[in-house]
C-alpha cells in the first residue's frame, strides 16, 4: 500500500518534468533565434528572391526538440479542453431533482437505473440516481456515499482527468499509462475502505449496494472488479512498479534536458523578419492576404 500511495505523486512528477522540459525547448529555441538580415541565406527561384534561415547542426536539434515541445503543449491544452467539453456535456445531461436531506453536496438526479458516482473538479459534487435511493436499504446507501464521499475529499475527478491529459500529451512517456490505470484502481480501493469504516467494519453493506448496481448494468460485471471483491474480503492483490518504464522515463527526460541544456550553449538561428516568400515585396504580400485571413475567420465564426 506504500506504493500505491506514492502513484499519482510520482505520475505528476513525472508530468511536470516531461512539460517543463517540452517548455524549455521552446524557450531555448526561441532565445537562439538572432534576426539579422545579413546573415540570412537568400536563394532566387524564377526570378523570385527568397530567404530561409541560417543554422547550425545544434541548432537543427535544438529545433527538433522545440517541435516536439510544442506537440506536447498542444496536445495538452487539446486533451485539456477535451475534459472540460466533456464534463460540461455531462453536467448538462443531468436531470436534478432534489438535494439529499441530511446530506451536504448530495444531490439526486432523475434516472431508472441505480447510479451513484462524483462528478466535479474544485467543488466535486455526489449525484446519486432516485432509483438507487429507492432500491438502496439505508446502510447501503450511507455505504454508497461514504464511497463517494472519498472520491469527493480526495478530488478523484480532478485527479483522474490531470492523469488523463499528462498520458495524452507526454506520449513518449509510457510509463504514464500504468500509473495512471493503477491510480484508478487505488482511488476505488481507498473509497471501498472508507464506506467499509463508515459501515463499523463490515463490507456487507458495500457488497450489497455493489450487486445491486451491476445487477441492473448492462452487461453485468462492470462495477464489481476482482481487485476490490479481493480487498473487501482482505485479500488484496499485490501491484508491483513497472520499474523498467519508470527507469526509461526517468533517463528520457534527462536526456531531453540535459541535449537542449547543451545545445542552447552553441545554438545559433540566424533569420529575418521578412516571410520566406517574396520578401522584396513584404506590404504587398500582407495587403493580399488580407481578404483571405478575413474570409477564413468568416468560415471559422459561421461553423462555430
Amino acid at each position: 500500500m506504500k506504493t500505491d500511495a506514492r502513484v499519482f505523486p510520482l505520475q505528476l512528477t513525472l508530468g511536470a518534468a516531461g512539460v517543463s522540459g517540452a517548455a524549455a525547448a521552446l524557450v531555448v529555441a526561441a532565445s537562439a533565434v538572432h534576426v539579422s538580415r545579413e546573415a540570412a541565406h537568400e536563394l532566387d527561384v524564377a526570378g523570385v528572391h527568397l530567404t530561409y534561415p541560417a543554422l547550425n547542426a545544434a541548432a537543427a536539434l535544438l529545433l527538433a526538440f522545440a517541435a516536439l515541445g510544442a506537440a506536447v503543449l498542444v496536445v495538452a491544452l487539446w486533451a485539456a479542453w477535451r475534459q472540460v467539453r466533456a464534463h460540461r456535456r455531462l453536467l448538462r445531461l443531468l436531470v436534478i431533482e432534489r438535494p439529499l436531506p441530511e446530506h451536504h453536496a448530495v444531490w439526486v438526479i432523475a434516472g431508472g437505473v441505480p447510479l451513484a458516482f462524483c462528478a466535479g473538479w474544485l467543488r466535486p459534487r455526489i449525484y446519486v440516481s432516485a432509483a438507487a435511493v429507492e432500491r438502496l436499504s439505508d446502510e447501503e446507501l450511507q455505504a454508497v456515499l461514504a464511497h463517494e464521499q472519498e472520491h469527493r475529499r480526495m478530488r478523484d475527478p480532478l485527479r483522474l482527468a490531470v492523469g488523463r491529459i499528462l498520458c495524452e500529451a507526454l506520449f513518449f512517456l509510457p510509463v504514464l499509462r500504468p500509473l495512471h490505470d493503477r491510480y484508478g484502481e487505488v482511488a476505488e480501493l481507498t473509497a471501498d475502505a472508507a464506506a467499509v469504516a463508515a459501515a463499523g467494519g463490515s463490507p456487507r453493506p458495500l457488497a450489497a449496494a455493489m450487486l445491486t448496481f451491476d445487477a441492473h448494468t448492462e452487461g453485468g460485471g462492470v462495477g464489481i472488479s476482482p481487485d476490490r471483491v479481493d480487498s473487501l474480503l482482505g485479500l488484496p492483490r499485490a501491484w508491483k512498479l513497472p520499474w523498467a518504464l519508470l527507469v526509461g522515463a526517468l533517463f528520457t527526460v534527462a536526456l531531453v534536458l540535459v541535449v537542449v541544456w547543451r545545445a542552447s550553449a552553441g545554438a545559433s538561428i540566424q533569420a529575418t523578419l521578412n516571410l520566406p516568400i517574396a520578401t522584396s515585396q513584404p506590404c504587398v504580400l500582407v495587403l493580399a492576404l488580407i481578404p483571405v485571413i478575413a474570409c477564413m475567420a468568416g468560415v471559422i465564426a459561421r461553423r462555430g
